[in-house]
């Protein structure tokens, strides 16, 4: 087997727990892009196996710690072992026919995703060996869970760090263009080769729900996407209103609350930071309002930007609640920690006269584990606020 040293800073990196290797702790290559290669430390102790990656700075994602093969028998038993904790767990009004079945490093297996829409399920292969073993991977996914289709939604930009191209395709079966997904009584639309990520966000699924319990009166949906806070804010707010700046998502939003026959919602195409500042002027009041905007932080570089991004958008959302009113806000971007977030909420508060209690902290849904030791792989925070005044 190919194989490859690092420094002392690397491997006490992987004994804490971290699956990932950067480039400038390698001390020596014998290995080619997209193998799977046995890792040494500089006293040449085995460290594990792991992936490696001759284009990105995330060289080597290790797959075990063990000295065991890393053969077909060996993905197999993983996806099987993701798919089980999927069983196990689970939380919500009822069964969803759409959850995410493995979810990349968290699941032991990196830079691999696999949602499942109904039967067809949309893989995502994001480092130059899950790229190599993308053949192998539908095999067994076709084995074990027996699916509609399978297909591909590689169009991430990380694959471009990978010098892998962006492509989009359907891999085995005869996929839908468009599926209808069950998500706790509501059902959406669901485009897996054109919708965001793998078609929808379902890590938000169960904060979703968990908004129903808070939520009343007269609500705002923030960058509302498809209308999943939306949809489930109609089944406790007497009127929801939800702002997108994209058309399309406007529209796709539109049409799934036809589907689910709700008469409470409407939705409006515009820029929602000009809208806030519309409704203050105004002097707009609303009991409910939900912030789940885009990531703001790509990377560290532009963290400075997301931080006044995220202070206006919660400071506006403040400023326009009701005195006993709930705000539901969200961040995905891993750089902007929880830590960081909840010190922006309490500069906004301030900025707005405002106090507020925190009432609950969640994450991502269930199906979206967090990896101990890798904190890259915690990265949904939705935090639940009442204004007091």
């Amino acid at each position: 087997m190919s194989k490859i040293s690092v420094n002392k800073k690397g491997a006490r990196r992987v004994k804490g727990g971290h699956l990932w290797i950067y480039r400038s702790d390698l001390v020596k290559i014998a290995a080619n892009g997209g193998e799977v290669v046995s890792v040494v430390d500089e006293g040449n102790n085995f460290l594990g196996k792991a992936f490696y990656s001759d284009k990105s700075e995330i060289s080597l994602r290790f797959v075990t710690t063990r000295n065991e093969p890393v053969d077909r028998d060996f993905w197999k038993r993983r996806i099987k072992e993701a798919a089980a904790l999927r069983e196990a767990g689970g939380s919500g009004a009822e069964p969803t026919n759409a959850r995410r079945l493995v979810n990349s490093e968290a699941d032991l297996i990196p830079s691999l995703i696999v949602d499942d829409y109904d039967g067809n399920l949309v893989i995502q292969t994001l480092s130059q060996a899950t790229e190599k073993l993308k053949s192998t991977f539908v095999e067994i996914l076709r084995e074990v869970f027996k699916p509609k289709s399978v297909l591909e939604r590689n169009d991430a930009r990380v694959r471009l760090l990978e010098g892998l191209e962006q492509v989009n395709s359907v891999l085995w079966g005869d996929a839908a263009e468009e599926i209808t997904i069950l998500q706790d009584g509501i059902k959406f639309l669901v485009a897996p080769l054109d919708g965001q990520k793998t078609g929808s966000f379902l890590d938000q699924r169960e904060n979703h729900f968990a908004a129903r319990k808070y939520a009343f009166g007269k609500a705002l949906d923030c960058f509302t996407f498809s209308g999943g806070f939306a949809l489930n804010l109609s089944k406790s707010c007497d009127s929801v209103l939800g702002l997108d700046i994209s058309e399309d998502a406007v529209k796709l939003a539109t049409r799934n609350a036809e589907l689910n026959k709700t008469k409470n919602v409407k939705f409006q195409t515009v820029n929602v930071f000009d809208a806030l500042r519309e409704f203050e002027k105004s002097g707009e009041k609303f009991d409910t309002i939900v912030l789940d905007p885009p990531a703001f932080v790509k990377n560290r570089a532009a963290l400075n930007g997301a931080i006044r991004g995220y202070k206006e958008i919660n400071l506006r959302a403040l400023k326009l609640l009701n005195p006993g009113g709930i705000l539901i806000t969200c961040s995905c971007s891993y750089h902007f920690t929880e830590e960081l977030f909840m010190q922006i909420l309490a500069e906004a508060a301030g900025d707005a006269h405002k106090r507020v209690h925190l009432i609950e902290k969640r994450m991502q849904a269930s199906d979206h584990p967090v990896l101990i030791g890798m904190p890259e792989s915690y990265y949904l925070k939705c935090l639940i606020l009442r204004s007091l005044n």
